[in-house]
């Protein structure tokens, strides 16, 4: 007989399993994962009922129908809720906000949105569950991690630990495509920061044993070259010169050669319009041109992007980009320019020692350790704008794939375990 194959083994496996784990958690914490479970199967269902509510960035109806949902949960458990609207010019749904009150602990902000990249036109617009896996519009990025920070602070109230603790969250209506100025979209944000001590942010996690200490930040850019307009038999020679094209390519290729392997920079040209004639509408993203090929091209307009992990890189970068610009071929010229979007969050010893604080939670939960997820992975997300005020992490939400995609999904099975996870954090940060 194998005994590693016997029922009364596997339940020894279990009991001892399960002793190791209580071992590391407090009885107050026991309660907690136990409140977490018994409301499980509700989250899952309020989540499912968010999902059916399209909520495009552009959607300003379905983003505030979404905001109502939670506004109505975070009263129930004692939290005093807000709509912030945006200025009618941005055209955007604003933003919801539900503040806790106290002075127990650390000060917490906890960062989620509301918006889809699905807008109302997209047939991707239900929520489906097959198993232990679901699909729809936003289940794992973000409504899920929203969920997960609801239900968390649900289970703290409801085991009576809530009390006296000073959190904040923050649902912003426009994550996917944010309303500008930022000046103005980020500024409630920006301040609730300024009030907190920790940042946590609940964009898609990568798995139990990974957080994300660091974000690439990202901006704009617009390069516009001129040359001469003149038969292209005049190419080269000193009256006429080299054309806009060539002035460009020259532009981007010593871009490319100066800084293409600087680690953690990215730069991206996305779209680029040449010829006698060429136009780019900013506002659409759309461009259109006319050229002969015996014809030397007098312009050319060029926008990109710059990605970043710090603002002293972001500068260097700017610099030595304005230095290659201005070295111009005969007879031409380029005006290179750019703007700020989203500001990195760098990699800090605070936030290190936030992650070491995930770790044992994690691990006294019967989980891997948890490290560091690599920046170059993850795009642009708004606990950057607070990255300057307060220690931080994200990618603490739901666990799945396909995000921004019509096959998003979300692992069910994790979904528990992460609420449970959060509620742990938060109770250890607030005591």
């Amino acid at each position: 007989m194998n005994l590693f194959k016997t029922p009364f083994f596997l339940v020894l496996l279990v009991f001892a399993s399960s002793t190791i784990l209580g071992q590391n958690l407090s009885s107050k914490e026991k309660k907690i994962l136990k409140q977490v479970a018994l409301n499980n199967d509700d989250a899952l269902k309020f989540l499912e009922e968010t999902v059916n509510i399209n909520s495009g960035t552009m959607n300003a109806d379905g983003v505030r129908n979404v905001g109502k949902l939670f506004d109505a949960k975070f009263k129930a458990i004692g939290f005093e809720t807000s709509w912030i609207d945006m200025p009618t010019e941005m055209n955007r749904a604003g933003h919801f906000f539900a503040e806790h009150k106290g002075t127990k602990g650390k000060r917490l902000l906890l960062i989620g949105h509301l918006d889809t990249v699905f807008e109302k036109d997209s047939p991707f617009q239900k929520y489906e569950r097959n198993g232990d896996k679901a699909t729809g519009p936003g289940v794992e990025d973000m409504k899920g991690g929203d969920v997960i920070i609801l239900y968390a602070l649900r289970a703290l109230k409801e085991a009576g630990y809530l009390k006296n603790t000073q959190i904040i969250v923050a649902m912003h209506g426009d994550e996917e495509e944010s309303g500008k100025p930022i000046s103005i979209s980020r500024k409630d944000i920006i301040e609730a920061a300024k009030r907190s001590d920790i940042a946590l942010g609940y964009e898609a996690s990568s798995g139990f044993n990974e957080a994300t200490l660091a974000r690439r930040g990202s901006s704009g850019w617009e390069l516009s070259v001129t040359g001469k307009r003149a038969h292209s038999a005049g190419i080269f020679s000193e009256e006429d010169g080299a054309g806009a094209i060539f002035e460009v390519g020259r532009i981007l290729n010593e871009w490319y050669e100066a800084l293409s392997n600087e680690h953690y920079l990215t730069f991206n040209p996305g779209i680029i319009t040449g010829g006698t004639f060429a136009e780019y509408d900013k506002s659409t993203a759309s461009a259109k041109a006319f050229g002969k090929t015996n014809v030397i091209p007098q312009t050319v307009h060029v926008a990109g992007g710059l990605r970043f992990i710090s603002e002293k890189q972001k500068a260097n970068a700017r610099k030595k980009m304005q230095e290659i610009v201005d070295n111009h071929l005969p007879k031409t010229d380029a005006t290179f320019t750019y703007w700020d979007s989203y500001p990195a969050m760098a990699p800090t010893k605070g936030n290190e020692d936030l992650m070491e604080i995930l770790s044992q939670v994690s691990q006294d939960m019967g989980h891997p350790p948890v490290v560091a997820y690599d920046p170059m992975k993850r795009g642009a997300a708004d606990i950057s704008f607070v990255a300057a005020y307060t220690d931080g992490l994200d990618g603490l939400g739901a666990m799945g794939g396909g995000g921004h995609t019509p096959q998003e999904w979300i692992d069910l099975t994790t979904f528990e375990d992460l609420t449970k996870r959060t509620a742990l954090l938060i109770y250890r940060l607030t005591r």
